[in-house]
């Protein structure tokens, strides 16, 4: 999740709004659906992070919508970073805590974060390769508490196969971009979260072609 990523201008939408504040479209779009799936399997209080938290948009949204979890966001960009905080300080929330440097895709992160109840991660894992993905799912199942769970959101190839013309335009841009990253297989994505020791997985389709993992430690 290194800031030297070849990503095409399509995969990372963004804008300034007011002061660092930024605003993306797709998590505008999809806040509410996210929010309502998220807590559907949070737990009823606890610590809870997000990774690649973005412009801050969903961990807000899930802050402001499940008040007892002590929300955590994350970040590489420091643009992104000091959304996050913008975002948290206009909403008044006291269980959204500023944004902390985390790279996800390196070994070793979950030593810093212990015992998480619930951790969330949208739209990332087909922007880094297969390797750091599987860094990210075994350590975000390592992070997790006993029972905690892990909900994992984005586009996915089903079966190996791409099922919207969409889909294979912005996963060819992708792959253009750098060969080593694009769309990931969800029976891949299962088996690996298996691998890491996950004890249950459940799959939800989700509006725009997308999907949800959400796996149980």
């Amino acid at each position: 999740m290194s800031g030297d990523r070849r990503l095409p201008p399509s995969a990372s939408v963004a804008t300034p709004i007011t002061g660092v504040k930024m605003h993306a479209p797709s998590a505008m779009r999809n806040a509410m659906a996210l929010t309502e799936l998220v807590s559907r399997h949070a737990p009823a209080k606890g610590r809870a992070l997000e990774l690649a938290s973005g412009t801050g948009q969903h961990v807000t949204s899930f802050a402001r919508a499940m008040p007892a979890l002590d929300w955590q966001p994350t970040e590489i960009a420091r643009d992104r970073m000091a959304s996050i905080d913008a975002y948290a300080v206009d909403s008044g929330l006291k269980n959204l805590r500023p944004a902390a440097m985390l790279d996800a895709t390196q070994d070793g992160w979950s030593e810093r974060v212990p015992g998480r109840d619930l951790i969330v991660v949208v739209n990332l894992l087909h922007l880094i390769s297969t390797p750091a993905t599987r860094i990210l799912l075994a350590q975000a199942l390592s992070a997790l508490a006993p029972s905690g769970r892990f909900v994992v959101y984005g586009p996915f190839r089903r079966d190996g196969k791409l099922t919207s013309d969409g889909d294979a335009r912005f996963d060819a841009d992708l792959r253009g971009a750098d060969p080593a990253i694009g769309y990931k297989n969800d029976a891949d994505v299962r088996a690996w979260l298996f691998e890491a020791g996950a004890a249950d997985i459940t799959c939800e389709e989700m509006p725009a072609n997308n999907l949800a993992f959400v796996a149980t430690r």
